[in-house]
């Protein structure tokens, strides 16, 4: 049986303790920590574990094999070093950090220690991982294009870029890692952003809107665009589009996968709708798309993956890990330097 705390009981973090919560067979959740006391006792009456205010003591009491960190961003650092100590393998919330510097010595620090560890970059877990990998692998790719605009998050942290990075630091950089993800490693960013469509929410300093044009190491060129000024669902359809020339696969992450240009080998007709045989997945056919549904929530596998690899030892199929999610976080960043610079940014690897 694994023993499993948690450190930060917000909406992450219960995001988490949902699934933890179905893995009884093999975990248990030991001990449950965060800085506001009523939120720790909460999560505790879920579990049956003890809450704790203060990780440290938590650590000398419940020893846990693992650690799920579900901290805001700015919170990253001392968690982890203590973490790594003490050899604790750890899962942790992107952005894993908002300084490249740290999170490049917590990576050293991760490998001299032989960690297992996971980012919670769940979408790599999606149904629509595998074809979408198969119709690039089918159809080379001439270009890529992302869009993620939605609203201000109800959090007062988030509101302050220099807390939270801004949005293409918190939010949509489960959009720049599932381009990274599916395209390639990206080799120089350039970024604009804007101000001053969102007025009515307060202590709001942050960027309401951001364009970034990207050369890939495989000569590839993309762009992805974010923006949170959005009141209603209507002010933009997001998605990832991969288009090669004479077709093209149109991601909503998490929701669904819709390829135009590619003609199925086997169909079955129905009443309905067109029903496409494949490896194992249905899709249907819509407008003259192949279509692939989501099926699961995404950040069950993401997280169980990572404590059967703590239980087996075995880290080979956790998709991000820490040292991965280092390269996502080098990309974002290397987008807000551009923003402040105006300049033209090689993302830095090293």
């Amino acid at each position: 049986m694994i023993k499993v705390a948690i450190i930060g009981c917000g909406g992450i973090g219960r995001y988490h303790l949902g699934h933890l919560l179905q893995f009884t067979d093999f975990t248990k959740v030991v001990g449950v920590c965060d800085l506001i006391e009523s939120r720790a006792e909460d999560f505790a009456a879920k579990t049956g574990a003890k809450a704790y205010t203060d990780f440290k003591v938590m650590y000398d009491e419940v020893k846990p094999d693992a650690v799920f960190i579900c901290v805001p961003p700015y919170c990253h650092g001392e968690i982890e070093y203590e973490t790594i100590r003490r050899g604790i393998h750890f899962f942790v919330e992107k952005p894993i950090a908002l300084d490249l510097d740290l999170a490049k010595d917590i990576r050293e620090k991760v490998a001299a220690k032989n960690l297992i560890t996971a980012v919670g970059f769940q979408c790599r877990y999606s149904t629509l991982v595998e074809p979408t990998n198969e119709f690039i692998r089918n159809y080379p790719l001439c270009y890529v294009d992302c869009v993620r605009i939605g609203g201000v998050p109800g959090v007062d942290w988030w509101r302050n870029k220099n807390l939270s990075g801004g949005q293409i630091v918190e939010q949509t950089i489960h959009n720049y890692d599932l381009v990274r993800y599916h395209f390639g490693d990206p080799e120089s960013v350039f970024t604009y952003g804007a101000r001053g469509y969102v007025t009515e929410v307060p202590n709001y300093n942050t960027d309401d809107v951001s364009v970034t044009s990207i050369r890939f190491k495989n000569g590839g060129i993309g762009s992805i665009s974010t923006g949170c000024y959005a009141t209603s669902g209507e002010s933009f359809d997001g998605k990832i589009t991969f288009s090669a020339r004479d077709a093209r696969a149109e991601l909503y992450i998490l929701g669904k996968l819709s390829i135009f240009g590619v003609k199925p080998e086997e169909t079955t007709k129905s009443e309905e709708t067109e029903v496409i045989k494949g490896d194992g997945n249905l899709a249907r056919s819509e407008g003259g798309a192949v279509v692939y549904n989501e099926t699961i929530d995404a950040g069950i596998p993401c997280d169980r993956t990572f404590l059967k690899a703590v239980e087996s030892g075995d880290p080979s199929a956790i998709r991000s890990n820490y040292e991965d999610a280092v390269k996502t976080l080098s990309f974002v960043l290397a987008c807000n330097k551009s923003m402040a610079t105006g300049r033209q940014i090689m993302v830095d690897y090293n």
